[in-house]
């Protein structure tokens, strides 16, 4: 079932997750018992992030340099079939621009059908530090609204190449918003004004980076209507659970933690994982009781926040 499908036919707050595939090497056995212990909640849906490739510099027992390539998590595809077929939980695989050529997204996407997976996360990922050289059969996107066309063309049978008796593939669409603006835009309207175009160009649902502060997405989703995108606006929540990730994540995901979060995680060190956990527990009783129908966890593979965190919230889930 689709992303959409969920988010309509639901009569009450409903919950997904988003986890993170295993290191290069392991295996999916952890992946299998995270997916084990969110079963009771009975999630709609789960995401499986994308990792493109990196490079790292290690020095060797002489003292030389040597440069390694890697893509430490592979996998998504194979995780998103796992989950699916096995667990009967629809999953939503995430599909980057940076790092893949055209080509590879459309080998990945055929694969996802195969498999009855029928949504996607476009994203256009992270900025990398390598980049692969691209052969002259080969085209790339250049943006996610590129990437959505792509997906897109596929509903109308239009691969890149000709191919004969093609049979289309349709896929929900889902792209990320961020309320308190993304970084590289200019304002938080020229973000919202490019959101738009991802919505216009095929986007069915949008997901939020993570907030700490409601205020940053109900005026958020206000600012989404006024500019004419009616699609779903599901909110991304991470619940804190270290006291230094309230310098950690305002520089990596550019949030802000608000200052009385702030003070709690300072004051009480020994007790970050409870002020995380009663914080987040306070956000999503906010945006339910202002008629919020799906809340989307961002848990790093850690269930153990997020169970006690739904679990709170006294919902039946039944």
């Amino acid at each position: 079932m689709k992303v959409t499908e969920h988010l309509k036919n639901t009569d009450k707050p409903i919950f997904s997750f988003e986890i993170i595939p295993p290191l290069r090497g392991k295996n999916s056995n952890n992946i299998i018992r995270i997916v084990e212990q969110l079963q009771q909640f009975k999630p709609p849906f789960i995401d499986v992030t994308s990792h493109s490739s990196k490079i790292y510099y290690e020095k060797d027992k002489d003292g030389k340099e040597k440069r390694y390539i890697t893509k430490k998590r592979p996998g998504t595809t194979g995780i998103c079939g796992v989950i699916q077929n096995r667990f009967n939980i629809d999953t939503v695989a995430h599909i980057l621009c940076s790092g893949f050529t055209r080509e590879e997204t459309e080998d990945v996407l055929i694969e996802l059908n195969f498999l009855g997976i029928q949504n996607l996360l476009l994203l256009y990922g992270d900025e990398i530090n390598y980049k692969k050289n691209i052969e002259k059969n080969r085209t790339v996107n250049f943006s996610t609204i590129d990437l959505i066309k792509q997906v897109k063309n596929l509903k109308d049978a239009k691969y890149i190449d000709e191919v004969i008796n093609p049979e289309p593939i349709d896929f929900c669409i889902g792209v990320a918003a961020y309320p308190e603006k993304h970084f590289k835009a200019k304002t938080l309207k020229d973000d919202i004004n490019y959101l738009k175009q991802k919505v216009d160009a095929g986007a069915d649902y949008i997901v939020t980076q993570m907030f700490f502060d409601n205020n940053y997405f109900f005026d958020f989703v206000k600012l989404c209507r006024d500019a004419g995108i009616t699609v779903p606006v599901i909110p991304g929540i991470k619940i804190l659970n270290k006291q230094n990730q309230i310098n950690t994540i305002p520089e990596n995901f550019y949030v802000k933690i608000p200052e009385t979060l702030k003070n709690q995680l300072t004051q009480n060190p020994e007790n970050a994982r409870e002020t995380g956990i009663n914080w987040s527990i306070k956000q999503c009783k906010e945006l339910i009781n202002n008629g919020v129908k799906s809340i989307h966890f961002y848990i790093m593979n850690d269930t153990s926040s997020v169970i006690q965190v739904i679990n709170k919230l006294n919902l039946n889930n039944s």
